[in-house]
C-alpha cells in the first residue's frame, strides 16, 4: 500500500546512469533557481513603503532613490557571484569559498546561514504567495496557514519527482509571472504617458518631508534588499545544470539579473506613479494590477501568477538546500543521510527535511511575511559578505591573470554587503536579534556531529596487522518458557558453539522453581539460569546478569551473543496483542552493552 501511494506521488525509481537526464538547461534553471529572486520584486518594494509609510506618504519618492540604490547592489553581487561560478564549479557557494579561503568557522557560519535562509525562503515564498491569494479572495484571509502548509507540501511532493520533472512545471508560471508583470508595467506606463493618470497622486522628487532621517532611509534600504534574496542560489546548484555547467551556470546569473533589475524598477516606478501606499490586507502589486487593469480578468491573471511564483519560489530553496547539505554533510558537518539520493535521483533526505522544517517556521510565525523577512534577509546578507571576502583572499593568494579587477569587483561586492548587513542589524536589531541565538547553535551542532563522525572513523581505522582475538562464543539465550521458538533458538544456539546459557527471569520463586523443574525433566543439555525479579522487571535481572558474563568473558577473550527468539504474527496489527519483550531487550542491550545482539524470527502460519 505505502510503497503504491509513493510510486503514484514520485514515480518510478530511476537508475543511477539516468543522472545526466535529470540536469538542467538555461530555460529550466532561470525558472526554478531564480524564482526567489524574481518573486521578491513582488514584496521588495512593499517593504520599502512601510517604512516610508511610518513617516507620511511625502515620503514615498525616496522609493525611488532607495531602488537606484538596491539595483547598484545587484550589479556588484551578479559580477561577484559570476566569478564565484568559474572558481568554485563544484557547487557549494558561498560555503567553499569561505571554507576554503577564510578558514572553517566563516565557513561554518556562511554555510549555516544559508541553510537556515533556505527554510526561510519556503517559509516567506509561501507565506507571501498565500498573501497574494487572500488579497484577491480575502474570505480565505483566515486561512493562510493551512493554505501556506498544504502549498508546502505539493512543492515538496513536486521535487521528490526529480529536478527536471519539478522544472518543467514549475517554468511556465515563472515566465507568466514576468510576462504579466511586463504587459502591466507596459499598460501602466503607457497610461501615464497618454496623461491617464492624475499627476497629483504621488509627491513630487525632492519633495522636503518632516521628520524624514537618515536612520529611516537606511532602514528602508534594507527592507527593500530583501528583493536580492536568492541570487546565490545559482551558485550553489552549478552541479545541477548541464554541461558546460560553469558557462550555463553564469548565462543564467547574468539572465536572472536583467530580469530582476527591470521587474523592481518597474514595480517601484508604478507604485510611486500611482500613489500606492501599503495596506494590511491588500498587497502593493494587487493594488498596482487594479489601478492599471481594474477588477477583471488581467487583474486576476496578474494576481494569479504572482501568487503561483510567490509559491514556487520556495522551489529555489528546494533545489538549493539538498545541494549544500550535501556539501556539508560530505565534509562530516550534517548526517550522512544527506548525501543519499532518492528514488527519482535527488537528495531526498534533504528535500523532506526542508519542507518540514519550513511547515513548522510557518506554523511558529503564522505565516506573518513581514515578520520573517529580517530574519531571511539577515541570513542571506552574511554568506553574501563573507564569499566576498574569500574571494579577496583568493585573489591576493593566487593573482590569476586580471586579478586586479576581479579584486576590485569583489571589495566593492565585500564592502556594500557589509555595509547593508551592518544597517539590518543596526536599524532591524528587534527583528533580527534571534540570528545571535539559533546561529551559534547551528555551528555548535556542526561541531558535535563533526567530532562524532572523526570519533567514529578514529574507533573505525585498523592500526597494523590483523588480529585474531575472540576464542569462543558465549551465546545467552533469554527464554519464557518451553516452547517450539525456545526450542528453535536453541538448537540453533547450540549449532554456533559449545558453550550455551539459557536465561530465565521468574517473578515468583514457585514460578522459578516450576521452570527449573520443566527444564531438567526436557533434558536438552544447555544450563538454565533463573533469576529472580522483584519488581517485575526481565531487562533489568538479564542486564546485571550480563555484566557477570561480561567480566568473565574479557578475562579469557570470550564473545558474548545474546540471540533473542522472537515469534512474527501473521499479521501486522497482531503485534499489539503481545508484549514487546524481545523489542525492549535488544534496545536495552544495543544501547548499554558491548555484546552482539541476533534475532532468530518464528513466523506464525495462522
Amino acid at each position: 500500500m505505502f510503497t503504491t501511494i509513493k510510486r503514484f506521488l514520485i514515480g518510478r525509481p530511476l537508475r543511477s546512469n539516468e543522472l545526466e537526464g535529470q540536469k538542467l538547461t538555461k530555460l529550466k534553471a532561470l525558472a526554478i533557481l531564480s524564482s526567489d529572486a524574481l518573486s521578491s520584486v513582488a514584496y521588495g518594494t512593499e517593504q520599502i513603503l512601510i517604512v516610508l509609510a511610518t513617516i507620511s506618504t511625502a515620503a514615498f519618492w525616496y522609493s525611488i532613490p532607495i531602488t537606484v540604490g538596491i539595483l547598484f547592489l545587484l550589479l556588484a553581487l551578479i559580477l561577484s557571484y559570476r566569478q564565484v561560478i568559474f572558481s568554485y564549479p563544484q557547487g557549494g557557494g558561498a560555503y567553499l569559498v569561505s571554507k576554503e579561503n577564510l578558514g572553517l568557522l566563516p565557513g561554518l557560519i556562511s554555510g549555516g546561514s544559508l541553510l537556515v535562509d533556505y527554510i526561510l525562503t519556503v517559509a516567506v515564498s509561501v507565506s507571501a504567495g498565500t498573501d497574494a491569494i487572500t488579497s484577491a479572495f480575502q474570505t480565505l484571509h483566515p486561512y493562510s496557514v493551512e493554505i501556506a502548509i498544504i502549498l508546502v507540501i505539493i512543492i515538496t511532493i513536486l521535487n521528490l519527482r526529480g529536478l527536471t520533472e519539478s522544472a518543467s512545471v514549475l517554468a511556465y508560471p515563472v515566465y507568466l509571472f514576468v510576462f504579466s508583470l511586463l504587459v502591466m508595467m507596459g499598460v501602466g506606463i503607457y497610461k501615464i504617458a497618454t496623461g491617464q493618470v492624475p499627476p497629483d497622486l504621488h509627491p513630487h522628487l525632492g519633495t522636503p518631508v518632516a521628520g524624514i532621517t537618515l536612520f529611516l532611509l537606511l532602514k528602508a534600504f534594507s527592507s527593500g534588499c530583501s528583493a536580492l534574496t536568492g541570487v546565490e542560489a545559482i551558485s550553489n546548484a552549478i552541479p545541477n545544470f548541464k554541461d558546460p555547467a560553469p558557462n550555463n551556470a553564469a548565462k543564467t546569473l547574468l539572465m536572472m539579473g536583467g530580469i530582476l533589475a527591470v521587474l523592481l524598477s518597474g514595480i517601484t516606478f508604478l507604485a510611486y506613479w500611482f500613489g500606492i501606499a501599503p495596506k494590511e490586507t491588500e498587497t502593493v502589486v494587487s493594488q498596482i494590477a487594479e489601478e492599471t487593469f481594474g477588477r477583471n480578468i488581467l487583474y486576476y491573471f496578474v494576481q494569479g501568477t504572482t501568487a503561483l511564483i510567490l509559491v514556487l519560489a520556495a522551489n529555489t530553496g528546494f533545489s538549493a538546500f539538498p545541494q549544500l547539505a550535501f556539501n556539508l554533510a560530505r565534509d562530516k558537518f550534517l548526517p550522512r543521510m544527506f548525501t543519499i539520493r532518492g528514488d527519482r535521483l535527488g537528495y531526498s533526505n534533504g528535500i523532506i527535511f526542508l519542507g518540514v522544517a519550513s511547515i513548522l517556521l510557518i506554523i511558529a510565525f503564522q505565516g506573518n511575511t513581514e515578520r520573517l523577512i529580517p530574519l531571511y534577509a539577515v541570513g542571506v546578507f552574511i554568506p553574501f559578505t563573507l564569499a566576498q571576502t574569500g574571494m579577496i583572499v583568493q585573489w591576493i593568494r593566487k593573482k590569476p591573470h586580471g586579478w586586479i579587477v576581479k579584486l576590485m569587483t569583489n571589495l566593492i561586492g565585500a564592502l556594500i554587503t557589509f555595509g547593508v548587513l551592518m544597517i539590518l542589524f543596526i536599524t532591524k536589531f528587534p527583528q533580527v536579534w534571534p540570528v545571535f541565538i539559533f546561529l551559534p547553535i547551528v555551528i555548535l551542532i556542526f561541531r558535535r556531529i563533526n567530532c562524532h563522525y572523526e570519533a567514529v572513523g578514529e574507533q573505525l581505522r585498523i592500526e597494523g596487522m590483523f588480529k585474531d582475538e575472540i576464542r569462543e562464543n558465549v551465546i545467552i539465550v533469554p527464554v519464557a518458557g518451553i516452547t517450539s521458538v525456545v526450542e528453535r533458538s536453541i538448537n540453533y544456539a547450540k549449532s554456533l558453539s559449545d558453550n550455551v546459557i539459557a536465561v530465565y527471569v521468574a517473578f515468583s520463586h514457585e514460578e522459578e522453581k516450576r521452570m527449573e523443574k520443566r527444564w531438567e525433566e526436557w533434558g536438552n543439555g544447555v544450563r538454565l539460569v533463573t533469576l529472580h525479579s522483584s519488581y517485575r522487571s526481565i531487562i533489568y535481572p538479564l542486564s546485571k546478569f550480563l555484566e557477570i558474563i561480561e567480566r568473565k568473558s574479557r578475562e579469557r577473550n570470550y564473545q558474548i551473543m545474546v540471540l533473542v527468539p522472537q515469534f512474527i504474527p501473521k499479521k501486522r496489527w497482531q503485534y499489539i496483542l503481545h508484549n514487546q519483550s524481545a523489542l525492549l531487550i535488544r534496545m536495552k542491550l544495543l544501547w548499554d552493552k558491548d555484546v552482539v545482539v541476533a534475532t532468530l524470527p518464528y513466523h506464525f502460519k495462522k
